[in-house]
C-alpha cells in the first residue's frame, strides 16, 4: 500500500506559525500501525519529526495524537482501518492533541495535565493499622467491580484533550483526571474520599462537564469515561459514596 500523509509540523526555534509536511511513504503493510508509518518518516525521509512513542503496544499511552480528526494511539490505529475499501492509497493527516502547548511538532506540554491528575490524590490512603495477614487489605470481587473500569486509564490524555470544556479552559481539571479520582473515590478501602470530592467538586470540577461523551470515544481503554464523570457527580450531590 501506499501512504500519502500530511503531518502537522512546528520548530518553536524557527517557525512562527505551524505548518503541514506531505509524505509518500510506498510498500506500507495493511497491519502496519500508523505509529510504524510515522518511524519510516522520521527515519527515511526527515530525521527532524519529533514525537513521543514508547512501549508501541498501547500501555504507556506517550504517543496520543489526532488521526484523520479524532485522537487515537499511533501505536493501535492500523493503517487498514483508515483506507477506503479497494484502494491501495491510504491519506493519514496527523496534528498534535489539542489544548495543549505545542513543544515541537507532535509533542505537547504535558506538565498542566500531570498536575490536575496530581491534585485529585491519584494514590491509596489508609491510615488504619495493618490488617492481621501482615499484607494486604482484602476487598470483595464486588467491591472491586465497582471501580475497576477507571483502573484501565494509561494516562494518555486523548480523552482530557477531546474535551471541548477543556479546550475553552485549560483550568478545568478534565476528564482524566476524573477517572483518576473515581478509582479512589469508590474504592472502599480508601479512606480519603471526603478531600477527593472535594477537589473534584470545585468551580473547576466535574461540573464543567458537558456529558458530550467525547472523552468516552476517544478512550483507547474503552474507559466509560462519561459514565464515571456522572457517578462521581452523584457521589458529590448525595454527600456519599
Amino acid at each position: 500500500m501506499q501512504v500519502q500523509m500530511r503531518i502537522r509540523r512546528f520548530n518553536p526555534e524557527k517557525d512562527s506559525v505551524p505548518w503541514w509536511g506531505d509524505y509518500t511513504i510506498q510498500d506500507v503493510r495493511p497491519n502496519d500501525s500508523v505509529l510504524d508509518v510515522l518511524h519510516r518518516v522520521k527515519w527515511e525521509q526527515d530525521g527532524t519529526l519529533a514525537l513521543r512513542r514508547s512501549c508501541a503496544h498501547g500501555v504507556c499511552g506517550s504517543d496520543a495524537m489526532r488521526i484523520n480528526g479524532a485522537n487515537a494511539l499511533a501505536c493501535k490505529t492500523l493503517v487498514a482501518r483508515l483506507a477506503q475499501k479497494g484502494s491501495n492509497e491510504v491519506k493519514i493527516q496527523i496534528e498534535p492533541i489539542l489544548g495543549m502547548r505545542v513543544l515541537k511538532d507532535l509533542i505537547v506540554d504535558m506538565d498542566p495535565f500531570f498536575e490536575h491528575y496530581r491534585s485529585v490524590m491519584p494514590y491509596f490512603v489508609n491510615d488504619s493499622p495493618v490488617p492481621k495477614n501482615g499484607r494486604e487489605r482484602l476487598q470483595s470481587i464486588e467491591d472491586r467491580a465497582i471501580f475497576d473500569d477507571t483502573t484501565k486509564c494509561i494516562l494518555c490524555a486523548a480523552c482530557t484533550s477531546s474535551c471541548p470544556s477543556f479546550w475553552a479552559n485549560e483550568k478545568y481539571i478534565g476528564p482524566a483526571a476524573i477517572v483518576q479520582a473515581h478509582r479512589f473515590i469508590f474504592d472502599s478501602r480508601d479512606q480519603a474520599y471526603n478531600e477527593r470530592l472535594e477537589v473534584v467538586g470545585d468551580t473547576m470540577g466535574v461540573w464543567r462537564c458537558r456529558t458530550n461523551f467525547n472523552c468516552t470515544n476517544a478512550c483507547p481503554r474503552e474507559i466509560e469515561v462519561t459514565k464515571a464523570i456522572a457517578e462521581v457527580k452523584m457521589a458529590l450531590t448525595s454527600g456519599e459514596v
